[in-house]
């Protein structure tokens, strides 16, 4: 078989799982969500529990819980016995993850988890087993094979517990009410974290660096002062920063190709009167999707007033990682 036979036919096996495990979720889901809810509204968190595969898919299940808002922390079944049970408190719910279930470490620590006051919910493709019987809820991840040719190496069953943990995470986040918001003080490292979390005042260019002329200056002075700045507009405004318009550099060149003998006249005859603006204590997500929704390159910011006080350049977004 040739290599994109072969990936295509592990691809295909792997589908054909997550279809079976779509067709399979019950109940149990929902009490597991509810559960977990429950957990977290107490003040409690999550303990994960896997070894070998399902322990690194364990890790991803539960960096996604932590990064939407739901405590959960890692525990290393061989040191749990020597000391990092004690990361368990009353009114944690533990996720136990084993596709046998059968798994003789996971096995070997049920007995000390019991003597605490938590639930167990189990990731398994075996209900009936070991760590089955011993869990509050069981959620199935059995696969009819592996995508292994052999059908030994673990990647439908592990590909089922992954696809059930980002179901569990997010559909707990939904029904938390978890919003852009919250991800976005979780991540502020982020695109998302940046722009949800960045001010407008922080990034408009103001005082010196703001661009602007009167009303009465000839298009040529504003085109020295618009290159003299790097900027892609110069915003128009008379006494106390009253704003009359914008006159950007797409507005420049489509006059000039229409008269060139224009150089000597007022800015005022090309700008844009009452220009898209946004208030400085808006948040730069709110920027953005106003430059992309009117198509512009240039936002006047405005303060409490109404006031011109600066610009937000779209040239500046990139620079600044907030798209």
């Amino acid at each position: 078989m040739d290599h994109l036979s072969q990936a295509k036919r592990v691809i295909q096996i792997e589908i054909d799982e997550i279809n079976d495990l779509l067709n399979r979720i019950d109940d149990n889901f929902s009490s597991a969500i509810e559960l977990l809810e429950s957990t977290i509204s107490s003040g409690h968190k999550i303990v994960v529990v896997g070894v070998g595969k399902s322990h690194n898919i364990g890790h991803k299940i539960g960096a996604t819980l932590n990064s939407t808002g739901a405590p959960c922390v890692i525990l290393n079944t061989q040191n749990a016995l020597h000391g990092d049970i004690g990361v368990i408190s009353d009114g944690d719910t533990i996720l136990a993850l084993s596709y046998s279930g059968e798994t003789q470490e996971i096995l070997n620590i049920l007995p000390y988890l019991k003597r605490f006051d938590i639930s167990l919910i189990s990731m398994t493709g075996k209900p009936e087993s070991s760590l089955g019987k011993n869990s509050d809820i069981v959620l199935n991840t059995s696969v009819k094979r592996e995508a292994c040719p052999m059908n030994l190496a673990p990647t439908s069953s592990t590909t089922a517990m992954l696809v059930l943990g980002d179901a569990l995470a997010m559909t707990l986040l939904d029904s938390r009410g978890f919003v852009k918001e919250d991800f976005a003080k979780l991540h502020p490292g982020g695109t998302l974290g940046r722009t949800l979390l960045t001010k407008v005042s922080d990034i408009m260019r103001a005082g010196e660096d703001f661009c602007t002329v009167s009303s009465g200056t000839k298009l040529r002075d504003a085109l020295e002062k618009m290159t003299k700045y790097r900027s892609g507009a110069v915003v128009i405004v008379e006494e106390d920063c009253h704003l009359r318009g914008i006159l950007t550099q797409g507005d420049f060149v489509r006059s000039i190709q229409r008269n060139p003998n224009i150089l000597d006249n007022s800015v005022s005859e090309f700008m844009t009167k009452d220009p898209v603006t946004i208030r400085d204590d808006r948040l730069a997500a709110e920027a953005i999707k106003l430059i992309g929704a009117h198509r512009i390159d240039d936002l006047v910011v405005v303060n409490e007033k109404g006031h011109a006080i600066g610009l937000v350049d779209s040239q500046d977004l990139s620079t600044m990682k907030l798209i």
